[in-house]
């Protein structure tokens, strides 16, 4: 066997090792979110609220179904109804989602700077142990409450893509669907939320 070879076996062997490390251990999921939050910082992800805009100006309205029973981390039983009057960030998730632990940290920024402009925030889980997602809030820190369906999910809210956000403005009306990752914490989106309002 020659050198180069030899040397080329060896670095695979490392590389296949690393990896196979971090999928036993878990940590894939936070090492490839950590590889696409750098792709969120290029803008590329960014939703595209100009165009939802300019869609919403010229067609009617689309009703968002908001009797959706949930449950919180608290254990509390909440109804999306309960929400209507306010604009309303729902966000499908999970834990085992590369993406969507990618876009945690911009989404948890936006919480904290529109919190308290009648925007409510509905991360909803879909992780089969919600007791995973709720460690997993309470180990990142991050303050917005998540929650868990009770009852099945509204075919409207049905996706194959995890993460998607839905924007719901206040008058109970989708203003905006996002599938995939996306930085939601930029200005332009900022100002869209208030627009909704």
């Amino acid at each position: 066997m020659n050198k180069k070879l030899k040397k080329n076996l060896i670095e695979y062997g490392i590389i296949g090792a690393v990896f196979i490390m971090l999928f036993v251990t878990g940590l894939h999921t936070e090492v490839f979110g950590f590889l696409q939050r750098g792709i969120l910082a290029t803008g590329l992800m960014n939703p595209n609220t100009e165009e939802k805009a300019e869609v919403a100006a010229t067609t009617p309205a689309k009703g968002a179904i908001l009797d959706l029973n949930l449950v919180n981390s608290k254990g509390e039983q909440v109804n999306m109804k309960q929400f209507k009057g306010k604009v309303i960030f729902l966000n499908f998730w999970a834990t085992w989602c590369p993406p969507c632990i990618a876009e945690m940290p911009g989404i948890h920024n936006l919480y904290k700077e529109v919190k308290d402009d009648n925007v409510e925030f509905i991360m909803l889980s879909v992780d089969q142990d919600f007791e995973k997602a709720k460690k997993f809030k309470k180990n990142k820190g991050y303050e917005f409450e998540i929650y868990q369906a009770t009852d099945p999910i509204p075919q409207m809210y049905s996706t194959r893509n995890i993460p998607t956000t839905y924007v719901i403005d206040y008058e109970g009306n989708i203003a905006l669907t996002h599938l995939g990752m996306g930085n939601f914490d930029t200005n332009d989106f900022k100002q869209f939320l208030k627009n909704l309002q």
